[in-house]
């Protein structure tokens, strides 16, 4: 092989160690720029004006700036106690069903426990067999009588079986010898769990709460079930599906009548749609970036050496 040969080598990895960030940076940026504009795109259509944003073509910015749809919503009193309730029931379903799910989780994951695989296989058939919402809203409303009261957010929702096994799963791959060596001290389960195994399931566990977090508030069809005729329990979602629902009647009741129209020229559907999207996410938003570090697993490796 030639010297010329040997001195293009160098270079041509030289080029390709240039390119590859380059590329691989505005790859990045157009993902990033084409997940970020529809959030970016509601935002700006909250906070327009309710007549212009029917004309459409708004984009990273709102073309004639408005409050009068964050007004709209915010007007009704009813809306902090819904927001209450949803902070509350979320708050409390993510702390039990993490209690319950990592507990029973733990259990699960001993292999001296010789009803283990028994009881998981019991568990996971009830993720493919579901009575379905009849017999649900049945067993909830009528034989544990929850309807129309605060405990049929939190009882329904305090374990996930889907999330024990993730969590379960999490346990098994520790090392043995950490739960060994605090045998060997004198700890029973309860001391190995909580001292031991707890800390190092941080990652699946701030992940499970979130996902838990997400779910719960979020939801509003459990509202809508048990709870539609109790104002003082309506969840901030089911009450914002339901002021979507009035405002959207009001714009069709415009159409026929000029006065109506005069009302509803600061506050379209539209606005409102997008403000009541803003105001569901803003919450989780701020939430996640505390959670996001715990996302990468592994913080069991290196535990045991030798």
């Amino acid at each position: 092989m030639s010297a010329i040969e040997l001195n293009q080598k160098p270079r041509k990895r030289k080029r390709q160690d240039i390119a590859f960030p380059i590329v691989n940076t505005i790859v990045l940026c157009l993902l990033m720029f084409i997940t970020l504009y529809p959030v970016i795109n509601t935002v700006a259509y909250s906070f327009n004006e309710g007549t212009d944003a029917v004309r459409g073509g708004i984009g990273l910015w709102p073309r004639v700036f408005s409050l009068k749809s964050y007004e709209a919503i915010m007007a009704d009193n009813s809306v902090y106690q819904a927001a209450w309730i949803s902070a509350s029931k979320t708050v409390i379903i993510t702390l039990l069903n993490l209690f319950w799910t990592g507990m029973l989780s733990f259990a699960l994951s001993r292999k001296e426990y010789v009803l283990r695989k028994f009881i998981t296989v019991v568990m996971v058939l009830t993720m493919y067999v579901n009575a379905g919402l009849i017999p649900n809203y049945l067993l909830i409303s009528k034989t544990l009588g929850l309807a129309k009261s605060y405990w049929v957010y939190i009882i329904p929702t305090m374990f996930s079986c889907f999330n024990m096994i993730v969590i379960r799963t999490y346990i098994a791959g520790l090392p043995d010898a950490l739960v060994e060596s605090a045998r060997i001290d004198g700890a029973g389960d309860i001391r190995v769990y909580w001292q031991i195994i707890f800390p190092l399931c941080t990652p699946v566990l701030a992940t499970v709460a979130l996902f838990v977090a997400v779910g719960s508030w979020n939801s509003w069809f459990d509202t809508h079930l048990y709870c539609a005729g109790q104002k003082y329990l309506h969840s901030l979602q089911y009450l914002l599906k339901m002021k979507l629902a009035t405002t959207q009647a009001s714009a069709n009741a415009a159409k026929t009548s000029a006065d109506a129209l005069k009302s509803t020229t600061l506050t379209t559907p539209v606005t409102i749609r997008c403000a009541i999207t803003v105001i569901s996410t803003v919450p989780i938003l701020v939430v996640y970036p505390f959670l996001q570090k715990y996302f990468v697993t592994g913080m069991a490796l290196g535990s045991v050496k030798g």
